[in-house]
């Protein structure tokens, strides 16, 4: 018979949902096992947010270093090594992997390398890897498999010539000469941001009216005659068709209306979403409800069949890594009687090419769709102190909130450090604090942030420096 352990909590995936899941179990002094098929991180930490985040800043510094002389400096003979760049990237993950690794030690994690699989509720069996064929009994099962990226019909990934995401990251000698990037929304427009800065002849295609789809019209408008400037091109309302893979290049149609171009480049990477990853996860024996293939949960995580449970992006929209191990710790402590667990509310999306973005709640075409009244306080970077001594004065700040009682709406910043700035209101929201309070706050000078809150005394028509 193969061995068999019994444990408070197997948790299958061990991206920021599953080893958040574990390590939380394990705090709470759990017997947990956490099963993830490649490594600790999964997509996110490894193939995703920490890697590109690392080619990101690569990026940021060599177009710095480009425009040294506006810093009143000189950089001669400035060039880059692409390997070197990539494999950076690599050893970035690989740090933070090992760190994740050591949080299962210290919290008594079981961690195992291979694919688990629920086979009936309460048993759990790796189906692949070394520890083929290990079962485990457990009162609860945790899955959280995430996504993968969502591939186009009838476009093959090799590797090479097609690829997503994914595939875009694995280290390389150099860039690509030209590049499509299909769908312009953040994992998009980062790779569009990134290949650009490195001599990629980039072409971004977008079939929505807009560059990033789900943020702020303003914000859009700003970041798309950014990236022209910057030397991408994009067409929006564009379809990509006709695509014809060759040895050396990939040609495709572009189709606008009843307006069709041709174009030929050398790779293309597909950025055009996620679909949900539960292959292998579930026996036959085990019929979950699911919704577009996404697990359906209930207000404490759990699922149609007792002792099941899903957190992270497997439930569902915003497919967000601080999203997941958000909804990990509120799973992990409502299964285990710590207080009721919560579901996100309003949550912060960021995206980290130059520059940045950041947002949170109600966009203004949001607010006008759905008749909610509001009052608009926006403030330009350029009328920023600290922003026009860092040379990072493109973007602004701008706040919704309720005409009559101040509460804030929604937040969108686009401009240097946006992604760090965004928490404050992000923290306002929670809180339920009005752009008054905000204003009322104290910020020092000179900082990015002073843009927060004169964004919100804007709304009331009080900002001092516009």
């Amino acid at each position: 018979m193969p061995e068999t352990t019994v444990y408070d909590l197997v948790v299958i995936g061990g991206g920021p949902a599953g080893y958040v899941a574990a390590i939380r179990a394990g705090q709470l002094g759990k017997k947990v096992a956490c099963i993830e098929q490649e490594r600790a991180g999964g997509t996110c930490l490894n193939w995703g947010c920490i890697p590109s985040k690392a080619l990101l800043k690569s990026a940021e510094l060599y177009a710095r270093m480009k425009k040294a002389e506006a810093y009143g400096l000189s950089v001669q003979g400035l060039s880059f090594d692409f390997a070197k760049i990539m494999e950076r990237s690599r050893g970035v993950a690989d740090q933070m992997a090992k760190g994740v690794e050591f949080l299962f030690r210290k919290y008594k994690v079981d961690y195992f390398i291979g694919r688990g699989q629920v086979t009936v509720p309460g048993m759990v069996e790796i189906t692949a890897g070394e520890h083929k064929g290990r079962f485990f009994k457990t009162g609860r099962v945790l899955l959280a498999t995430g996504c993968k990226p969502r591939q186009l019909p009838g476009l093959p990934v090799d590797g090479e010539r097609i690829m997503t995401s994914r595939e875009a990251l694995v280290p390389r000698a150099k860039p690509p000469a030209s590049v499509a990037i299909i769908g312009a929304g953040a994992i998009g427009v980062e790779f569009a941001y990134f290949l650009n800065t490195f001599g990629s002849k980039v072409t971004l295609i977008e079939v929505l009216p807009q560059v990033v789809p789900v943020e702020d019209e303003e914000v859009a408008r700003l970041l798309h005659r950014s990236f022209e400037k910057q030397g991408i091109a994009i067409h929006t309302g564009t379809k990509a068709e006709n695509f014809k893979v060759g040895k050396k290049s990939v040609t495709l149609d572009l189709v606008k209306g009843d307006q069709r171009e041709a174009l030929e480049v050398e790779t293309v990477i597909v950025a055009v979403g996620v679909v949900a990853n539960l292959e292998g996860a579930l026996s036959p024996k085990v019929k979950l409800d699911l919704d577009r293939g996404f697990i359906k949960v209930d207000e404490n995580y759990q699922s149609n069949v007792k002792g099941i449970y899903a957190a992270g992006d497997i439930i569902g929209p915003p497919w967000l890594a601080h999203v997941a191990m958000f909804r990990a710790v509120n799973a992990v402590n409502g299964m285990f009687g710590h207080g009721s667990p919560h579901h996100e509310k309003n949550s912060p999306g960021c995206t980290y090419c130059q520059p940045q973005i950041a947002s949170i709640g109600l966009t203004e075409q949001a607010a006008k769709e759905k008749g909610v009244a509001y009052k608009v306080g926006k403030f330009p970077f350029i009328a920023a102190g600290k922003a026009v001594a860092a040379a990072d004065s493109e973007g602004f700040v701008k706040v919704l909130a309720d005409p009559q009682t101040g509460e804030i709406l929604g937040a969108h910043i686009i401009g240097a450090e946006a992604t760090e700035l965004i928490s404050e209101y992000s923290l306002a929201m929670t809180l339920e604090a009005t752009i008054d309070e905000v204003h009322a706050t104290i910020h020092p000078h000179p900082t990015l942030g002073e843009a927060v809150m004169e964004a919100a005394a804007a709304a009331s028509g009080e900002a001092i420096h516009i």
